[in-house]
């Protein structure tokens, strides 16, 4: 392969990765603003992680999220979460197992399907 066509491929693949990106980020953007939070908070490191605890844990998020960041109790937590998300959204389990196993395609669903937000279904 000459240096011509590995720049081609490379400058191809950056691009793709590019538009994946910003694809999720208004995928994550959508989830956001379908749960009545700011859609900008899903760019912001650290607090897009704990205004997703308030979508999922909307009765207390404060212990979930430092949980989230405990190793070994990470994983556990992180489980939860996926499933609580799909149920927040009136979702059900094998929906939970799409997120699980197949999430970047199941968080365009969730983004951009006709799911509402439903904190009432977490209680």
């Amino acid at each position: 392969m000459s240096d011509s066509s590995a720049g081609i491929f490379g400058g191809m693949a950056f691009l793709i990765n590019i538009a994946l990106v910003v694809v999720f980020l208004v995928a994550y953007w959508k989830i956001f603003e379908k749960a009545g939070k700011p859609g900008w908070a899903s760019l912001i490191p650290i607090y897009n992680i704990y205004v997703m605890c308030e979508i999922v844990w909307p009765k207390g998020p404060i212990l979930p999220c430092i949980l989230l960041f405990v190793p070994i109790v990470n994983i556990i937590y992180l489980l939860m979460f996926i499933f609580r998300l799909a149920k927040a959204f009136g979702k059900d389990v094998l929906f939970g197992f799409g997120l699980l196993f197949l999430g970047p395609i199941f968080i365009l669903i969730l983004a951009f399907g006709d799911s509402t937000y439903q904190p009432e279904a977490l209680t």
